[in-house]
């Protein structure tokens, strides 16, 4: 596993599994054109570029292209860096026909491929001279973001304390917690949250 700093954008939940396989990173779906009116999960991709930059790794067809505009639009240049992958002719092995293009797309192309395109982007991977916390599932647990009898309202207001989409799911929740704030902010956010509450059902 690679383990980069940046958030690293994708079109579909197939090249999320394959590149999860490859890269330790937050890893967000456009969800092919839906990112286009989503304004939610716009607001989070910007987020993360100011926060840890983009790594743009779409399909190299015309709507991969379309997206990689899209993004560049939305997002200061200076925070994403674009990866390609060369035109390869082919069928993913899911898929029963060729795409429109006929080319492979980032879920089915081999992993010397990818890195091959991480490589040429300049994307290395993180070094870091110390070892920071990381929020785990434990903390989310014991903090009662998940697995408890109010974990649904904990986590909602967590997530819309910290500006977060509200459907993101806990594992999702921990990767973008540790890309963008630390262990300490996390537990102040948590602590708020936990004092608001109890202010309200005084």
């Amino acid at each position: 596993m690679i383990k980069i700093k940046q958030a690293v954008i994708v079109e579909g939940k197939y090249d999320k599994i394959k590149l999860s396989s490859i890269l330790d990173a937050v890893i967000i779906e456009t969800e092919g054109f839906r990112v286009f009116k989503d304004k939610e999960k716009q607001h989070l991709i910007r987020k993360l570029a100011l926060t840890c930059g983009l790594l743009v790794l779409t399909d190299s067809d015309s709507a991969g292209f379309k997206i990689r505009s899209f993004i560049a639009g939305t997002v200061p240049g200076e925070c994403i860096t674009n990866a390609y992958i060369p035109d390869i002719l082919g069928k993913e092995r899911r898929k029963i026909t060729n795409s429109k293009e006929g080319k492979l797309g980032v879920e089915g192309v081999p992993e010397s491929v990818i890195l091959e395109a991480l490589n040429r982007a300049g994307i290395t991977c993180e070094e870091t001279s110390e070892k920071r916390r990381q929020v785990n599932k434990n903390d989310l647990y014991e903090d009662g973001i998940t697995g408890k009898k109010n974990s649904k309202q904990m986590k909602a207001a967590l997530l819309k304390h910290l500006d977060l989409p509200e459907r993101l799911s806990t594992n999702s929740l921990m990767k973008i917690l540790n890309a963008f704030i630390t262990y300490e902010e996390y537990k102040s956010a948590v602590n708020f949250c936990n004092a608001k509450e109890e202010i309200a059902n005084a």
